[in-house]
């Protein structure tokens, strides 16, 4: 049959084979060969598909047949859904079939919500029965049974885990059981009490296996423990127990000296352990114990072991339940009452600590094969921890003590200066230097004196930096940082305690100043002195020049708050002069002259203070800027005043004169300073050109009483320019001010104006 369905190709029909060739069309005889060749074809085709009915004519008859089959069905069906469709047209079935399966379904809805609700409910009540069985457990002593009862209830109640979509009954079931869990938690708690006591009367604490409480009798101590740890409130009933041994038996026994020991005594009844006694008796045949601990350890060990068996049982869990509770306290009194007592004082005797680390060590072993401490967990070795550290701790309680006793230097010191020192005595200018306050300055090859504590204080830096060139690496880091804090204190307590002192002009300022001068010089051959000793682990740390220069400036600030001090209090006592005009009248020249005075007496009370105590070059290089400041005043005000009477001139020059006679003991001492200066070109330099101002005031008291010519002719000789530092307007001023218009002041000040200096 597929040949017959085969394509028929045109061109094999026709003489060409090229349809497409539009040179070549096809004639009238190719189009009758072609009808021809199709006709013959066709014929073919029909023979074949007769020949192939023919041979077939079987099948195509079964075939025939069972397409008649298949459409005589179909219009049987047809037919008898024609009829069911009249049937449902004529009585709605379908509308009451609905109702029924809908009827069905929510009949089985409700019975399968009902069965969840009967299974809750038979749940619930469950749950409740076995709540009432707790109560009535813990009423009859069957403690354990109530306890696995509660923890198999916990994981049924979800307690923890809450849901707010669960149903209120369930809150209810919760507060049930957490009230049982109390209740029990109470009655166990009682059972323990009862259980373990103390009795004063043998200083001693008994330990009771058959127990009674709440009608209970007979309950034995395992059970309660045992009740305690399914509910999981063991730590809570062994709290007090804990309590009760650390306040009455560990802290006795930790007391490194304390003439105690402990007697154990067991008693029976019937076969059975009835009760176990631990008691505290003085020690008859008292002997000094060994500072080695050993006997510490073993009193604290017997204890512990007293507790393992005879109140935990030789359970594991209990005793490591109770280690829990009481080894962070009994660890903490043992270093405070005997590890931190036995820390050596000096570092020589470290070597004898090794015993104590050996006990220590053992003591802990003994703790760990009980279970009362971890043995994996190393935060539970504090004691070796402690006593491995023997070094840092004896260095850090020597820095401590060292910074506890400059402290208190520091805060006990008055700052008095020694009677030899004051203006009475003045031994340091004469050279005797009796005083331990007589200190060298390493770097200016100069002594001064200091307060008793600066002095004090750098023994103290010295003693301790020795200390760290004789010491361990660890031990000497702690010395080390010891000496450096030693230092910042002074700076940290000193000038809080001197603070009402420094906003006054007093000794005490001065005596602070030549501290931090001294201080500062000090810290600078630290380094020097100690630096090759250091082990060599310090050397490539140890540093101290960075705090010389912070003393070095505090010392120059103190210095520079009493120069300004004395300053501001010169300049109020001249203010008192207003301005030195009409001192011709006599009240106008009182009050100048009580000013005058008022200043003297100022430079003087400064001098007393600082002459004593500072340095020479100190001193003379503060008086100066003292001088200079208050003598330019007195010249100002007075070049200032723009009328001056002949009677006036001479009041004037009074009181300048005045004020240089009183003081001259004042330059005097400044002169003898000047002498004694270290290099010649300071011994050169007179007073007044250290104080340019004095040669000009000298000068003025001259001005005010010499002739107009004479001025002039000072002017033109450079010698008011130069010499004494009077400048154009200055000298102009004045002579209009003291003398009166006429021809000779009008050529003077022209002869003025126009000379060349």
């Amino acid at each position: 049959m597929d040949a017959l369905f085969g394509t028929i190709d045109l061109r094999d029909l026709l003489s060409t084979h090229d349809l497409t060739d539009p040179t070549a069309p096809l004639s009238a005889p190719d189009l009758r060969l072609l009808i021809s060749r199709l006709e013959s074809h066709s014929l073919q085709i029909k023979s074949k598909v007769q020949s192939y009915l023919v041979s077939h004519h079987q099948d195509f008859a079964a075939l025939f047949s069972l397409c008649n089959d298949a459409v005589s069905r179909t219009d049987r069906i047809s037919a008898d859904l024609t009829d069911i469709m009249r049937l449902i047209s004529d009585s709605p079935v379908d509308a009451e079939v609905r109702g029924v399966v809908e009827e069905m379904s929510g009949k089985t809805r409700e019975a399968r919500v009902k069965n969840e609700i009967l299974e809750l409910v038979r749940i619930i009540v469950a749950i409740n029965e076995r709540l009432k069985g707790v109560r009535e457990g813990v009423k009859n002593g069957r403690l354990r049974f109530a306890a696995e009862e509660l923890r198999e209830l916990k994981k049924a109640l979800r307690i923890g885990d809450e849901d707010e979509r669960e149903p209120i009954v369930y809150g209810l079931l919760r507060k049930e059981w957490q009230d049982c869990l109390e209740e029990i938690q109470e009655l166990l708690a009682r059972f323990m009490e009862n259980a373990v006591r103390f009795d004063p009367e043998s200083n001693g604490v008994r330990v009771r296996y058959q127990l009674s409480a709440d009608g209970n009798d007979g309950v034995e101590l395992r059970t309660v423990l045992e009740a305690m740890e399914v509910v999981g409130i063991l730590d809570y009933g062994l709290a007090k127990v804990a309590d009760l041994m650390i306040k009455h038996f560990i802290k006795p026994a930790v007391n490194y000296g304390s003439p105690i020991t402990f007697v154990e005594e067991l008693n029976q009844g019937s076969g059975k352990m009835t009760d176990a006694l631990l008691k505290m008796v003085s020690s008859v045949d008292h002997k000094t114990e060994p500072v080695d601990g050993k006997i510490v350890y073993i009193r604290i060990l017997q204890i512990i072991k007293f507790v393992y068996k005879s109140i935990c049982l030789q359970n594991g869990s209990w005793v490591r339940c109770f280690g829990k509770l009481t080894w962070p306290r009994i660890s903490e009194l043992i270093i405070s009452n005997f590890l931190s007592k036995v820390v050596p004082e000096d570092a020589s005797k470290l070597p004898d600590f090794q015993k104590i680390i050996q006990h220590t060590s053992k003591f802990e072993t003994a703790l760990k094969e009980i279970m009362f401490i971890s043995a994996s967990d190393n935060k539970d070795e504090r004691l070796s921890n402690f006593a491995e550290n023997v070094e840092v701790h004896f260095a850090s309680r020597k820095k401590t003590e060292i910074l506890a006793k400059a402290r208190n230097l520091l805060l006990q010191s008055d700052f008095a200066v020694p009677q030899e020192y004051t203006r009475e005595g003045l031994l340091l200018k004469n050279d005797v230097h009796s005083s331990e306050q007589v200190v060298d300055l390493l770097f200016l090859s100069e002594r001064c004196v200091v307060s008793k504590a600066a002095s004090q204080l750098m023994k103290l830096v010295h003693q301790t930096l020795k200390d760290v060139c004789l010491s361990s690496t660890r031990v000497a880091f702690e010395f080390y940082h010891a000496a450096r804090d030693i230092l910042l204190l002074y700076e940290a307590v000193i000038p809080v305690k001197l603070e009402r002192q420094l906003d006054g002009i007093n000794q005490v300022a001065a005596l602070m100043h030549n501290d931090c001068l001294y201080l500062s010089q000090e810290i600078l051959g630290l380094a020097f002195e100690y630096h090759s000793d250091f082990p060599s682990a310090i050397k490539e740390r140890a540093v101290f020049v960075d705090m010389a220069p912070r003393y070095h400036l505090m010392a120059e600030e103190i210095l520079q708050r009493q120069i300004q001090l004395v300053i501001l209090n010169l300049s109020e006592a001249i203010d008192g002069a207003d301005g030195f005009q009409n001192t011709h009248q006599m009240q106008q020249f009182e009050s100048a002259k009580f000013s005058i005075d008022q200043v003297v007496f100022i430079l003087e009370k400064v001098h007393i203070i600082w002459e004593p105590l500072l340095l020479p070059s100190t001193y003379k290089r503060s008086m100066c800027t003292v001088l200079e400041s208050i003598f330019s005043r007195v010249a100002r005000d007075i070049l200032l005043l723009d009328d001056m009477a002949a009677e006036e001139t001479l009041q004037l020059q009074r009181l300048i004169n005045l004020m240089l006679e009183n003081s001259s003991s004042l330059l005097e001492s400044l002169s003898a300073v000047n002498r004694k200066g270290k290099t010649e070109e300071h011994r050169t330099r007179s007073l007044e050109d250290l104080i340019p101002s004095l040669r000009k005031i000298r000068k003025l008291a001259e001005l005010l009483d010499m002739p107009l010519k004479s001025i002039t002719a000072a002017w033109e000789s450079g010698e008011l320019l130069v010499s004494c530092g009077f400048t154009l307007s200055e000298v102009k001023d004045f002579i209009k001010a003291i003398f009166t218009d006429s021809p000779l002041r009008k050529e003077c000040l022209w002869r003025i104006e126009h000379v060349s200096l």
